[in-house]
């Protein structure tokens, strides 16, 4: 039985974002895509952040991953300040952008190639990985001959490979049919539990959120700023099951409306 996870309110927060503002500069003038955010997240829980396109979540999640600057305001990981690309981090997007001349196995330790990690341990750790998701039959298929969610199970496993302890994911299962989701939502769940990591996901799905957090941070439409941050006082492990409960179907009453008084939802009289 995984053990739920758990936080020290005298700790240090694994991440830190304060007094964060990001504005790009296009031909058609200055476009604000986040204002003024403020949010702690400590170690071992999984966030996700929620909110319409065009909100800023994409956003911030570069600017934690260190991939794009900061318009104003500080951004730390382990008490670490973010001013350039952090290594100390896996990410995960929407399409699993493997290599389509490399096996299943192979895309995995592409991780262990860039960062010259120790080739036999890294290749167990993999086929390891690949097992946990279902897939050790499949460690020498090519992406073409693998379905959406197979592809994005190896797209997970390449991301964990070098045990992060930080996990950025961008709606991941954002492509697949439901069922696939379903599955993918459990298989991420027990890998993130095994590997006491914190996660950072982005979503568009109020249910997945739900289903998936210990905390919620809801965006506003743009600019960008935390409207509301949701506590999820549910047990772990979380099962598919827990869907049915009046406390789950509660908390994605209550995002909902969220999301009318923002004008995000538009129901007709």
């Amino acid at each position: 039985m995984i053990a739920p996870q758990s936080v020290e309110a005298s700790a240090a927060p694994h991440i830190s974002i304060s007094n964060v503002s990001k504005t790009f500069h296009t031909r058609s003038g200055a476009v604000q895509a986040l204002e003024d955010i403020h949010l702690e997240i400590q170690r071992g829980e999984f966030v996700s952040v929620l909110g319409p396109s065009g909100c800023g979540k994409s956003t911030l999640m570069m600017l934690l991953s260190g991939l794009v600057p900061s318009s104003q305001g500080q951004i730390e990981v382990a008490r670490h300040k973010i001013d350039g690309p952090n290594s100390h981090i896996g990410i995960v997007f929407q399409q699993d952008v493997l290599l389509e001349w490399r096996s299943a196995l192979q895309n995995v330790m592409i991780q262990a190639e860039i960062r010259k990690l120790p080739v036999e341990a890294a290749r167990e750790r993999a086929k390891q990985l690949l097992e946990m998701v279902s897939l050790k039959d499949f460690e020498s298929a090519y992406p073409k001959e693998l379905s959406g969610g197979m592809r994005q199970r190896v797209s997970i496993c390449r991301a964990l490979l070098h045990k992060p302890p930080l996990l950025l994911m961008d709606e991941p299962f954002g492509a697949l049919d439901a069922m696939t989701r379903d599955q993918l939502q459990l298989d991420l769940l027990r890998l993130c539990a095994d590997n006491a990591m914190t996660v950072f996901f982005i979503t568009h799905s109020i249910p997945e959120a739900v289903f998936l957090s210990d905390r919620v941070v809801v965006m506003s439409p743009r600019p960008g700023r935390i409207e509301k941050i949701v506590n999820i006082d549910m047990p772990r492990p979380r099962r598919l099951a827990m869907r049915e409960d009046p406390q789950f179907i509660e908390y994605t009453r209550e995002l909902t409306e969220i999301f009318k008084n923002l004008g995000v939802f538009r129901e007709e009289h």
